[in-house]
């Protein structure tokens, strides 16, 4: 079994990619720190699984083509494909800098488009696989100060619901995860108690579990809060 997981040495990502090594998945993962990678694929050698790892910018459209066909080359076919690189850059729409939004959508949305596409028509091919594409509950509702990122993030909802409709008839899943406050860099010096937040192996837990039910099951998407916050 072989899977592609971006943003994979931090957070959430390196939660999912622990999860599915353990369960038996080759790995091709990026992220942008080269050094961050390779600790991360020495990290897994006691799963025995292959990691194929590459630096990867994902607000760079050339960087994200180039990972996907060296990661193509190293696997002959992907049975699930986890987006979950982004970035969240706090501040209100109204007052925010152009650049902020645009970055955003770079890395929130459009990476999440070129990757899905590329290993969304491997899949329509192979007639099987499962993406899993990491929203926010900004996706849904208004967060205070989080303008352009809840645009993003919105967006990328939308973009998950077209990609499952149109894979669906070919055997392919599709799922959005959609966290609330993630104990992951974001909060990083919060005085908040680390155990009133969601943390990033519940998430990668919840992925394997929908992972695991059977052939005809999908699990369109999944809000995941604390339970007190």
């Amino acid at each position: 079994m072989n899977a592609i997981v971006t943003g994979a040495t931090k957070g959430i990502g390196k939660a999912i990619a622990v999860k599915l090594a353990e369960a038996g998945y080759n790995l091709a993962i990026c992220a942008r720190n080269e050094q961050d990678l390779a600790a991360m694929a020495a990290e897994l050698e006691y799963t025995k699984v292959q990691v194929f790892y590459r630096a990867t910018d994902c607000s760079d459209k050339e960087q994200v083509y180039r990972f996907c066909e060296e990661s193509r080359r190293e696997m002959d076919h992907v049975d699930v494909l986890v987006n979950n690189a982004g970035t969240f850059l706090p501040g209100a729409l109204l007052d925010e800098e152009d650049e902020r939004f645009e970055l955003q959508q770079q890395l929130n949305l459009n990476a999440v488009y070129y990757m899905s596409k590329y290993f969304g028509k491997m899949m329509r091919k192979q007639q099987y696989g499962h993406i899993f594409t990491l929203c926010s509950v900004a996706s849904k509702e208004y967060i205070e100060n989080a303008g352009s990122y809840a645009v993003t993030k919105s967006a990328l909802l939308s973009l998950n619901t077209v990609l499952r409709k149109e894979l669906s008839i070919f055997n392919v899943k599709v799922t959005a995860i959609l966290p609330g406050p993630t104990l992951t860099a974001s909060w990083e010096g919060t005085a908040i108690p680390a155990e009133r937040f969601v943390q990033p192996e519940d998430i990668a837990s919840t992925l394997v579990t929908v992972l695991n039910l059977s052939s005809g099951a999908n699990v369109e998407e999944i809000i995941i809060r604390p339970l007190v916050f």
